[in-house]
């Protein structure tokens, strides 16, 4: 497989190479335009629009972009006019330096679908930059016995302008001994020769100062100066001599720093210190001098700057011998700059494509360009992509290369590809240059939101706050973005009584859901519905899961008592006869309690009794029954509170009242029980103290009233009303009862008393207020009722 994997690399860089040469011939013609250098940023050059046969809305719609080989955005094209308009100013001498005619080579480029046209800018050159003399000074030493017409080679200036705005002419200040002569090199350069015209003596004038001036050919013309220093030196016949007169060397451009290149040689046949030579470079441009150095007195020359072909590939160097006498003579070294493999191939990207939709066909990635600054095979290249991934490579046009999907990708199985581009030359050794793209692949809706759980059980205590949290529901989406944004929301229950808006309510983000309203155990036990989850994509998707609700019950009723009823207009009276045996059952009390579970378990207690230890309560069932067996000194009648409490938490009680009387072998008439409303046993003490008062102050005030009327009354017809009731030898002095001003009332009031005889109790038969307008009671028919009414409950008269 390995094997069989690097054919498939091979072949295909080999294709790529192949279809990279052929499209470097390939393209429309070149569309040339001019422009004169520092012009203005954002000038107009030119309508590219019109030029190209384009439409100004198809560049913005294919959109058109300027390419340069150096990557260097000069210029810039407006999508709205179609003009190309210059985005900085440019300087011909940075851009080109020497180089006529300078040209910048771009390319537009249009996409969707993808086109490339050439495209040439020349610059314009204008006298911007004077000429100058790498030296301030010139220092010549002249013999004097130089005959007439000898020249003398001068230090050339530089003018970095070209054409006719280059270098022109030479002049020096007026003097009686020299004059300049022009000499032209033959490559378009000039350079000044200083000519004897009369001659000079040493004694007369030893030094002479000049000043040599250089002219170019702009309008105004612009101007450098330099001193020339003459010295006048004694008789030096003879001049160095080199011992060839062009010295050629090849020096790779990887030479170290301070390496020797090669050694210049002359002689003189002077003895002293006419034989003695130095040598230097002469006319000398600044790029050989920070490049290369002679030692002045071996001629050894020497590298002192790094050396790069894709710069400079030549230098050719005129070296100066000069003896003692200040004879000179001079010969040409070329030096050649040999390409090593040093340059990594660049890769330039011009247009890149971060996402990609999951679902798309063939789709642009991105377009980049490569290229090479070694020449030969050192730039030649091979570029190429990882084989596991879904993009494929495509060459357009002379280096240009385009990236674009091979299938539809699939965001939810992998979400992004890292692309390495490579870009490797056929120098030696090869280098190689890797450019890394990250292509995000976006989501689209393919995918329905997926509950954690099918299906929900929540709990719920009745009785709870309303907007209570009662649980939650989560669901999940494999998109992203939009697409993975969920809405919960609830569905319509399948029970249309059922009043789902007003019982529950679901949070549309987060699916929090709350109870609305206090739920209520006893009517409502448990509901379910459905909610559903929905995202935000287009078309939107969703999913459903099934919520069961279950309410907890809660103490929350309190036991009512349905035996005896408490809501009855007269008290339910159990009657026990005194003969009856211990456990003899009494009554019953019965209970409910609307609760469910332990909350309605129901446990009975007799909180309190009229003679205590006589009646017992079981806890269980509620039964009255006797504790113990019944005597004569027991009271006929008996008041008992039994406590109904419930086994919650915290657990609810009601109480209950039951009356029972004690009848002597059902013979006595019944006696009927005191008001139940006097007798209930209030569940709080304070409304309890304040009824008792109210209720005794208006009986007391009513009762002081009628018993002053009836005392009024028998005073005036005592023989009448002294047969109406008789006083019994007992325990009371007289017929009348004297209630003594207590509490609220501040007089006394008499009440009649009338006692039954006959036994040993003493019972109150009846008491009453002493009202004249009461009719007197018939004794023999109260003995016939009480007699009716003992028995109606079968009971014989002893």
């Amino acid at each position: 497989m390995e094997i069989k994997g690097a054919l498939t690399l091979r072949k295909r860089q080999v294709l790529i190479l192949f279809v990279l040469l052929g499209f470097s011939e390939a393209g429309p013609g070149s569309v040339r335009y001019s422009v004169v250098e520092e012009t203005e940023i954002g000038s107009f050059i030119a309508n590219l629009a019109r030029d190209l046969g384009l439409g100004v809305e198809e560049l913005s719609s294919r959109e058109a972009r300027i390419v340069s080989d150096d990557n260097e955005k000069h210029l810039h094209l407006n999508l709205l006019t179609g003009d190309l308009l210059l985005n900085e100013k440019l300087d011909r001498e940075e851009l080109c330096g020497s180089t006529e005619p300078c040209v910048l080579h771009f390319q537009v480029l249009l996409q969707n679908p993808l086109e490339f046209f050439r495209a040439e800018l020349h610059i314009k050159d204008i006298n911007d930059h004077s000429p100058t003399f790498l030296d301030k000074e010139i220092l010549l030493k002249i013999s004097e016995s130089t005959t007439l017409g000898t020249t003398f080679l001068m230090e050339s200036a530089q003018d970095l302008d070209i054409g006719s705005n280059s270098l022109q002419n030479y002049t020096i200040s007026p003097n009686s001994h020299f004059y300049i002569k022009i000499q032209d090199s033959g490559d378009g350069k000039i350079y000044p020769e200083l000519v004897l015209d009369r001659m000079l003596d040493h004694e007369e004038e030893p030094e002479l100062r000049l000043t040599l001036v250089a002219l170019d050919g702009g309008s105004p013309p612009r101007s450098g100066t330099t001193l020339v220093l003459i010295k006048v030196l004694d008789i030096n016949d003879n001049s160095p001599e080199f011992s060839q007169r062009l010295y050629e060397v090849q020096v790779p451009e990887d030479t170290a720093i301070g390496s020797w290149v090669i050694t210049i040689s002359a002689k003189d046949l002077d003895a002293g210190n006419y034989g003695k030579i130095s040598y230097i470079f002469l006319h000398a441009s600044e790029d050989i001098r920070k490049t290369f150095e002679i030692n002045p007195t071996s001629g050894e020359v020497r590298l002192i700057s790094s050396l790069d072909f894709e710069v400079i590939q030549s230098y050719t160097i005129n070296v100066q011998a000069t003896d003692g006498g200040g004879l000179s003579e001079k010969c040409t070294l070329l030096i050649t700059v040999m390409d090593i493999n040093d340059n990594a191939p660049e890769v330039t990207m011009s247009s890149i494509t971060n996402r990609v939709p999951e679902n798309a066909p063939q789709t642009l990635v991105a377009v980049f360009s490569i290229r090479d600054q070694d020449s030969g095979d050192n730039g030649r290249m091979v570029c190429s992509i990882q084989d596991d991934l879904p993009f494929i490579l495509k060459p357009t046009f002379k280096n240009f290369f385009t990236l674009v999907t091979e299938k539809p990708l699939d965001r939810e199985s992998r979400d992004e590809y890292n692309v390495t581009i490579t870009v490797t030359d056929m120098g030696t050794p090869r280098l190689t240059t890797q450019h890394h793209i990250t292509v995000l692949v976006s989501d689209v809706n393919d995918n329905a939101p997926a509950f954690t759980q099918t299906s929900y059980t929540l709990f719920v205590p009745e009785n709870n706050s309303p907007a209570l949290h009662i649980g939650s529901v989560s669901a999940t989406d494999a998109d992203a973005g939009a697409n993975a944004q969920l809405t919960y929301s609830l569905l319509p229950p399948p029970d249309p009584g059922l009043p789902l808006a007003s019982l529950v309510s679901v949070n549309a983000d987060n699916g929090h859901l709350f109870a609305l309203r206090a739920l209520d155990y006893e009517a409502l036990q448990a509901f379910e519905f459905r909610v559903r989850a929905t995202d935000r994509g287009a078309p939107a998707l969703s999913g459903q899961a099934l919520v069961r609700v279950r309410v907890l019950d809660a103490n929350d009723n309190a036991p009512f008592v349905l035996y005896p009823p408490q809501n009855g207009s007269a008290p339910c009276t159990e009657l026990v006869p005194r003969a009856a045996e211990p456990g003899y059952l009494v009554g019953k009390v019965v209970a409910v309690d609307g609760d469910s579970g332990q909350n309605a378990w129901l446990s009975y207690q007799l909180l309190r009794a009229t003679e205590p230890g006589l009646f017992g309560v079981w806890a269980h069932n509620g039964e009255v029954r006797t504790a113990r067996p019944l005597s004569e000194r027991d009271a006929p009648r008996h008041r008992l509170l039994v406590l109904v409490k419930d086994n919650g938490e915290p657990p609810l009680s009601a109480s209950v009242t039951l009356h029972v009387l004690l009848v002597d072998g059902f013979s006595q008439p019944y006696l009927p029980a005191r008001d139940a409303a006097a007798d209930a046993a209030p569940a709080d003490p304070l409304t309890v103290y304040l009824v008792v008062a109210l209720a005794a102050v208006s009986s007391l005030f009513l009762f002081s009233l009628l018993a002053l009327v009836a005392v009024r009354l028998c005073r005036r017809s005592g023989a009448a009303w002294a047969g109406g009731c008789a006083a019994p030898g007992g325990r009371f002095p007289g017929p009348l009862v004297d209630v003594s001003g207590a509490g609220t009332l501040s007089q006394s009031y008499p009440y009649e008393v009338c006692l039954t005889g006959g036994t040993g109790t003493d019972e109150f038969k009846f008491l009453k207020p002493i009202i004249p307008s009461l009719p007197v009671l018939d004794t023999s028919r109260n003995a016939e009722e009480n007699e009716n009414f003992r028995n109606s409950f079968g009971f014989g008269i002893q």
